[in-house]
Order: structure tokens, then sequence, then C-alpha cells
């Protein structure tokens, strides 16, 4: 748990890595979104499109990134999140999710004022490359 009183701008989020991403990952998260794009299950219509094997979906790096903030916070302590898609996730890639707190501030809410902390996001594969970037605001409160 964190012990919001001892946060400081620069901490980091404790990172995780993901399993390889697997074509069995992209079918099982084909089902549970239901995004059934081809260009994320079936190879052969992702190399007519261009693509040398098929990909993972960005809302699955997406959601890698929201078991960072979940597995740090709990959920309802979440009040923005948003991402940027920088770079393809292929196949087979060990994806790594961190964070850092950039920014502690008061915010006006309806009952007073609540403690935030403002965070950047990144994922990145196991070459370093960046898949996605983005930001979120969570209650400290």
């Amino acid at each position: 748990m964190v012990d919001y009183r001892q946060l400081d701008v620069g901490d980091a989020l404790p990172p995780f890595t993901t399993a390889s991403v697997s074509r069995l990952t992209l079918a099982l998260y084909c089902g549970a979104s239901g995004d059934h794009n081809p260009m994320h299950v079936d190879i052969d219509f992702a190399r007519a499109g261009g693509a040398p094997d098929v990909f993972a979906h960005g809302m699955l790096s997406m959601a890698y990134l929201g078991r960072l903030l979940t597995n740090w916070v709990p959920q309802q302590h979440l009040r923005e999140y948003a991402v940027r898609f920088v770079a393809i996730t292929q196949v087979g890639e060990l994806i790594t999710c961190t964070g850092q707190v950039t920014e502690l501030f008061d915010a006006e809410v309806a009952h007073g004022s609540e403690r935030r902390a403002r965070l950047t996001l990144q994922t990145t594969n196991q070459h370093g490359q960046v898949k996605l970037t983005g930001d979120a605001v969570i209650a400290l409160d």
C-alpha cells in the first residue's frame, strides 16, 4: 500500500513487465474486448495489409498501463488517464510499464479539496523502444 504522506515528486511507481505478448494473448484480448480486427489475429490479413505479422491492440497496451496504476492505488482513486500510441507492440515482445510522480497538488471538489498526484507513464519493450506514453491523475485522500 502506498504511504501518501511519504510521496514526493520524482518517486517511481513499482514497475512490472508482462509475459511475452503471444498470439494467444491477442486472441483472448479479442474475445474480452470485442475488438476482432483481423490485423491482430490473422497473419495472412496482416501481411496483405503490409505488416510482417499480427500485432497487439493499442488498447491492450493501454490496459497494461491501467494495471500499473491499479497495482499501485485502488481503481476508485483514478481521476484522469490518457495515453499516446508511439509504436506498434509486436508478438513476442516483453512490455515493461513504468510511471513517475511529476506533481503533487490540491484540487477543488464538491466536498472541499482533494490531494492529488500527476503521473507520467510509459511502456517499453525489452530493447528499450517506447511503445506508449501517457499521464494520469490519482487522488491521494
